[in-house]
């Protein structure tokens, strides 16, 4: 594994490392579903370096997506905080 991969592994294992057991299991329900809603936020959890992106349409694959919607504020803002961190 290179560094920009392990990097970028690491990243996401400390996103999902901040969701506790009833977030994981409404994101594992959210993952289910057939899109987002037209301007939903969320995370693609294999391009975090990406940011917060918006769904447009039909457009996103749920497979790898962290819904906002599907977690808690509080929860969202220190997923956010852990990849404005140095490093992430």
């Amino acid at each position: 594994m290179n560094s920009p991969q392990k990097k970028a592994y690491l990243t996401r294992a400390s996103v999902l490392a901040i969701l506790n057991d009833d977030e994981v299991a409404s994101v594992s329900t959210a993952e289910t579903a057939s899109r987002l809603g037209d301007g939903d936020e969320y995370l693609d959890l294999e391009h975090l370096d990406h940011g917060v992106c918006r769904a447009r349409g039909t457009s996103t694959t749920m497979g790898s997506v962290l819904p906002r919607k599907s977690i808690p504020a509080s929860t969202w803002t220190k997923i956010i905080a852990c990849l404005a961190a140095p490093g992430a």
